[in-house]
C-alpha cells in the first residue's frame, strides 16, 4: 500500500473520527491531534508548489510525503520528473522568471519553462530539520545555467545579525504584513512603563527596516498611532483581511502582554487555533477587545477555529503558521534571554484567515517591574525587532 495519504481518504478518515467523538468527552485538542498526525501524510502532497525568485535563477519546490528516487527528462520547454511514488493529481499556472505552469500525475511532476529557459536543475532532497522531503527545481532566469547554485538552500543561522538571503535581487519579493496591535481610539495595556500602542508599532517599524533592506515587500496594518476604524471588531477584521491577498507571505501581528499578577513574564507566540481555556483565553479577549466586544470576538473566532477542523487545507496551511511561530518564539527567547512561554494556539481575532502563515507575539508583560522598563528601552525594543526580523528572513528562506 502507498504511504501516500490522499485528500478523499484522509478527508474520509477526519470524517470518521469526528463521527466517533460525537457524543463523547474527548477534547478539542485531542482531534486536533488527531488531525495533525493526519496532515504528516496529507498535507504536504496537497500544497501547490512554493515559488522562489533569486538571484540568477527561479526556485520551484513540491513537498513530498517521503524520500524517494527521481528520474529527470527535459523535452524543449519542460522539465519532467519522474518520482518513485504516486501523488494526488494537480495542474497550475506559475508567473515567476522562467517557468510558466505544472502539472502533477501520479508519479510524475512536469514543469513548463518560459520560452528561451533552459538548464533547470532537479534534486530530491531528504527530510531534514522538521521539513518534509521536498522535490527542488532550480530554473535559471538568463541563459547561463551556471548561476544556478548548488543545494542545499542557503539558511539564517548567525544569531546576532540577519543574514542577506538570496531573494534580496529577485524580480518578486517575497510580501509580509507587519501589524502593531492596537493604535487610535484602542491604545491597548497601559503600564507605569509602557503603552502597548506605542511599544508595538516602534517595534513594528524598526521590524519593517529591517526586511526592507533584505529585499522584503512590508504592508503596515498602521505606521501611526490610528485605527483603521474606531469599531474594534471592524477595526480588527480590516487588519486580518491584509492577510487574505495570495501575494502574501507572512503575517506577523506584534502585541505586549500584560497581568493583573506582578510575576508574571515572558514571551509567547500564537498562531491560530482551538483555544485551550484558562490564562490564554484571557489573553485572547484582551487583544480581541477587553470586555464584551473581547468575548464576543473571541467567541467567533473559536467558532471559526472549530469550522476549520474539519478543513484539511486550512489545517496543512495552519502547519506553516506553526512554524513561523517556533521559529520567532525560538530567536526571541534567544535574543532576549526572557521566560519562554511557549508557542500556543488561542482564537485571536485578528488572525483567523488561513490563507497566509499567521501568528501573534506577545513580546512581553507591559505590567511587569522586571520586563515594563525594559520594554521601555529602545535599545530593548531593537534586541525584539531584530529577532523577529532573523525569524522571518529564516522562514521565507526555508519556504
Amino acid at each position: 500500500m502507498s504511504s501516500v495519504v490522499s485528500f478523499r481518504s484522509a478527508a474520509a478518515s477526519l470524517t470518521l473520527v469526528i463521527f466517533l467523538c460525537r457524543g463523547q468527552r474527548y477534547t478539542a485538542c485531542s482531534v486536533k491531534r488527531f488531525l495533525l498526525l493526519l496532515l504528516l501524510g496529507a498535507s504536504s502532497a496537497l500544497a501547490a508548489p512554493r515559488v522562489g525568485t533569486h538571484d540568477g535563477y527561479t526556485r520551484v519546490v513540491f513537498d513530498l510525503p517521503r524520500q524517494t528516487s527521481a528520474s529527470t527528462k527535459a523535452t524543449g520547454q519542460s522539465v519532467t520528473v519522474k518520482l518513485g511514488l504516486t501523488l494526488p493529481a494537480e495542474r497550475g499556472r506559475l508567473s515567476a522568471p522562467g517557468v510558466t505552469a505544472y502539472a502533477v500525475a501520479g508519479s510524475t511532476v512536469t514543469l513548463t519553462l518560459a520560452k528561451g529557459h533552459a538548464g533547470a536543475k532537479v534534486q530530491v532532497l531528504p527530510p531534514k530539520d522538521g521539513h518534509a522531503a521536498r522535490l527542488v527545481i532550480d530554473v535559471p532566469t538568463s541563459t547561463a545555467a551556471a548561476r544556478v547554485p548548488a543545494l542545499p538552500v542557503r539558511r539564517v543561522t548567525t544569531p546576532a545579525a540577519v543574514t542577506r538571503p538570496a531573494s534580496t535581487a529577485a524580480l518578486v519579493r517575497p510580501r509580509v504584513v507587519l501589524d502593531p496591535g492596537h493604535g487610535g481610539v484602542d491604545p491597548g495595556m497601559q503600564s507605569r512603563w509602557v503603552q502597548e500602542h506605542a511599544v508595538t508599532l516602534d517595534v513594528a517599524l524598526r521590524v519593517r527596516d529591517v526586511l526592507r533592506q533584505h529585499g522584503v515587500d512590508v504592508v503596515m496594518t498602521r505606521d501611526k498611532n490610528t485605527d483603521l476604524s474606531p469599531d474594534k471588531a471592524t477595526d480588527l477584521d480590516l487588519r486580518a483581511k491584509m492577510a487574505t491577498n495570495d501575494k502574501t507571505s507572512a503575517y506577523v501581528s506584534i502585541h505586549v502582554n500584560a497581568s493583573t499578577d506582578p510575576a508574571a513574564q515572558g514571551i509567547e507566540t500564537y498562531y491560530f487555533g482551538q483555544p485551550l481555556g484558562g490564562a490564554s483565553r484571557s489573553v485572547a479577549v484582551q487583544e480581541n477587545g477587553g470586555g464584551s466586544i473581547g468575548q464576543e470576538l473571541t467567541r467567533r473566532a473559536a467558532d471559526r477555529a472549530q469550522s476549520q477542523l474539519g478543513d484539511l487545507l486550512a489545517q496543512a496551511k495552519l502547519a506553516f503558521s506553526r512554524q513561523l511561530a517556533q521559529k520567532v518564539q525560538t530567536q526571541l527567547v534567544r535574543a532576549t534571554g526572557a521566560v519562554d512561554r511557549g508557542v500556543q494556539t488561542d482564537a485571536f481575532y485578528v488572525i483567523r484567515y488561513p490563507t497566509t502563515p499567521a501568528i501573534l507575539i506577545e513580546i512581553g508583560f507591559g505590567s511587569s517591574p522586571v520586563e515594563g522598563p525594559r520594554l521601555a528601552q529602545p535599545a530593548y525594543r531593537d534586541r525584539v525587532a531584530q529577532a523577529i526580523a532573523r525569524a522571518i528572513l529564516e522562514f521565507l528562506n526555508k519556504n
